[in-house]
């Protein structure tokens, strides 16, 4: 055999091999490659208009709750503002031995003293905002990050002690609603077991479980403490309620603190019992708010299947690195 031959034998051979391996592992077909790559292109393009919409909505609730804010309460607040300015002018007016600026000096002091936490009606018998009721119910504003604004550490040492007290104290709180939450979960779960035996089917048993475990915690933490609050305080019941939501919910305005007229007589654990209160209606009250993202996001999920899909690909990528972070 020439040379030539014998090579032109090596290539088909060559040729041969690698026809059997094209066969035995056929490439994908370009319409194929075309979907796949179209698959992928939609589902980053569901997930960037999912986090758009999201964020759309959230910046739309914040400027429609701003435009209903100034609508109700600016008014209000310039009929306040010149209400106050006619009655600085009638007190001028009527004691002729004040003068403008020494009005507003006198002015300037009581605000000082309102914001040091000392109410500026009433005389030096007032009761102190620092015996052990009111500094324990303190202590619970500061751990549940309510904040009600209207008494704040005036020293330095206080102040201080204030930081570190909040960095320590917040952690073990967070630690101790999570625990308290749980025991609820425990305890919601008896009540379905408990009412399975009566309702056999399982949808109808989770719904009643849950809707006594709201209305038995509603009338514990937002309707009997409203009401009690209203009788010692000496306001309405929707003051009474706006005021437990509004320190539930860690909001803490300020506008509303109980144990703080000083015209009133309070029993000496009266701001203990509520900062008590506050502890336990706090975990309830993160327990619904959590079964309410559940179910909003249950819902989605049924309207719209590509966010789910979304959810668990994310649930799945945060487990991952939550494994990646323990090795």
């Amino acid at each position: 055999m020439s040379k030539d031959a014998a090579e032109l034998c090596c290539l088909r051979k060559a040729f041969n091999v690698f026809k059997s391996r094209s066969d035995h592992q056929p490439a994908r077909p370009l319409w194929l490659r075309g979907n796949f790559s179209m698959a992928r292109i939609q589902l980053v393009r569901v997930k960037v208009s999912w986090t758009v919409l999201l964020a759309l909505a959230h910046l739309t609730y914040l400027l429609f709750g701003a435009i209903i804010f100034q609508i109700l309460e600016r008014e209000a607040e310039s009929n306040n503002r010149n209400h106050f300015q006619l009655e600085k002018l009638n007190f001028l007016a009527n004691y002729t031995c004040l003068d403008g600026p020494a009005l507003e000096k006198f002015v300037q002091v009581i605000l000082e003293a309102w914001e040091r936490g000392v109410n500026p009606s009433g005389n030096s018998t007032n009761p102190s905002n620092w015996d052990f009721s009111s500094a324990f119910f303190f202590a619970g504003t500061v751990v549940t990050t309510i904040g009600y604004g209207n008494l704040s550490p005036s020293t330095v040492s206080g102040q201080v002690f204030c930081v570190f007290y909040a960095l320590c104290g917040i952690p073990l709180n967070l630690a101790f609603l999570k625990q308290l939450g749980k025991c609820l979960t425990i305890h919601l779960g008896h009540l379905e077991k408990g009412m399975v035996s009566v309702v056999p089917h399982k949808q109808t048993v989770e719904a009643l479980a849950v809707s006594s475990f709201f209305i038995t915690g509603s009338l514990l933490f937002l309707v009997i403490p409203p009401l009690l609050f209203s009788y010692v305080e000496g306001w309405t019941f929707g003051e009474g309620f706006y005021f437990a939501f509004i320190t539930l919910s860690t909001i803490g305005f300020g506008d509303y603190v109980v144990g703080t007229d000083p015209g009133k007589e309070y029993i000496s654990l009266y701001r203990s019992l509520a900062g008590i209160w506050i502890i336990f209606a706090l975990a309830w009250l993160a327990l619904i708010l959590s079964m309410g993202s559940r179910i909003m996001a249950h819902v989605i999920s049924l309207t719209h299947p590509s966010f789910k899909k979304q959810q668990e690909e994310d649930n799945v990528s945060s487990n991952k690195l939550e494994d990646a972070s323990k090795i």
